[in-house]
């Protein structure tokens, strides 16, 4: 237990909140700031090292998403973007974030992907998005929406609207506002269910993430893999994205000439270290985008699970009169946390209010939110919710 002894608590907490990767710590905070007692239980340390958060670009695009994910997940995260910056302004620290959009090129080869490209994002984005927010470039107006890619791609599209932030940062700041709002924080404990069951609080809220997988059926870890790399030389004012048949890849720039490459996503839970294919196929597919990637130095080769459901949607599944789970969020973490977290919240505090005191109640509670497809309630057995 990791907390001053000024913020302990010695009676019961309203909330437990088992798992404090990203999610689970943004409930923490709010539920706090909302005035209830709280504690937190997490098997890894403050700094968040063993969460998918941990191994994330953190790109907030919702529109650049559009092209593999539903109208509903780009609706959460153009909802969640415009979140982030008051969020952020409550943290105890200060967290990198820029809103200076996303650059989306090909090389000449590859033009058939950006025709599929614009017909995705046509077909799952919202026309508000897409309103202004899609910018076709193509010589002198590449050359200038990114100086140091001059001359090395013929067409692309400039997404003004999204962002990206420093997911370690707020990982950290979020650890600092738990103790700042008086969160009991238990760092490096791991809990099984007997063990989660006795915990001395009114509700627990799940959201351990893969953890959960017991009590979850069809939940799915999906292996994600990123480079870090220090590249002085390179100068990109914003991520990135190369469509590519075999290698699509995101770069995303951070501060202090520091890049996160990412662009696989393999089925299975495999959480050994990145393999010399994966690592080739990156470095190389960022060299082709700018040759200073050549000179970088490599930081990180790091590899995480994200955890998935069947439709790639993320939950919050009522479990029980003081039971709920919060989980799915896939690779969109950073992209979906405000609003889900948000959701989350609303229902915890609508169902110790009593609110929600039974199954129908929750549902009837959910069916008023704007996106009610997000909750569930007990399924039965060998069912999915």
């Amino acid at each position: 237990m990791d907390a001053p002894a000024a913020h302990r608590m010695s009676s019961e907490s309203d909330f437990a909140v088992i798992g404090g990767g990203l999610i689970g710590r943004l409930i923490a905070w709010r539920l706090a700031g909302a005035g209830a007692r709280v504690a937190l239980y997490e098997r890894g340390d403050a700094q968040g090292r063993e969460s998918a958060a941990w191994v994330a670009a953190a790109m907030l695009a919702p529109l650049a998403e559009a092209a593999s994910a539903e109208l509903l997940i780009t609706e959460l995260g153009a909802a969640s973007l415009d979140a982030w910056p008051a969020l952020l302004a409550q943290l105890p620290r200060p967290v990198f974030f820029q809103r200076n959009g996303t650059l989306v090129v090909w090389h000449p080869s590859d033009r058939a992907e950006s025709t599929m490209f614009t017909s995705r994002l046509r077909v799952n984005a919202p026309a508000s998005l897409l309103q202004g927010g899609l910018v076709a470039l193509s010589g002198a107006a590449l050359d200038e929406a990114e100086p140091v890619l001059g001359g090395r791609f013929q067409q692309g599209f400039l997404l003004p609207d999204e962002g990206q932030l420093d997911n370690r940062q707020v990982l950290e700041a979020l650890a600092e506002g738990l103790v700042a709002r008086g969160v009991e924080t238990h760092w490096h404990t791991e809990l099984d269910d007997a063990r989660i069951e006795a915990l001395p609080a009114r509700y627990r809220i799940d959201c351990r993430g893969l953890g959960a997988k017991p009590a979850w059926n069809g939940l799915r870890g999906i292996r994600g893999e990123v480079a870090r790399v220090h590249a002085p030389g390179v100068g990109l004012r914003r991520p990135v994205r190369l469509l590519h048949p075999r290698y699509p890849l995101y770069i995303a720039p951070k501060e202090h000439d520091r890049y996160v490459i990412g662009a696989t996503e393999i089925e299975g839970e495999d959480m050994s270290p990145i393999s010399v294919r994966s690592s080739l196929e990156l470095l190389s597919a960022a060299f082709s985008i700018h040759p200073g990637f050549g000179e970088a130095r490599i930081l990180e080769l790091s590899t995480q699970c994200r955890p998935t459901l069947p439709d790639h949607r993320p939950r919050i599944r009522r479990v029980g009169d003081r039971v709920m789970r919060v989980n799915g969020l896939y690779r969109h973490g950073f992209m979906l946390a405000p609003e889900v977290s948000r959701l989350a919240v609303d229902c915890a505090l609508a169902q110790a209010s009593g609110a929600c005191a039974d199954a129908d109640a929750f549902e009837y509670w959910a069916a008023g939110t704007r996106w009610p497809s997000l909750f569930a309630s007990d399924a039965p057995q060998g069912q999915t919710a």
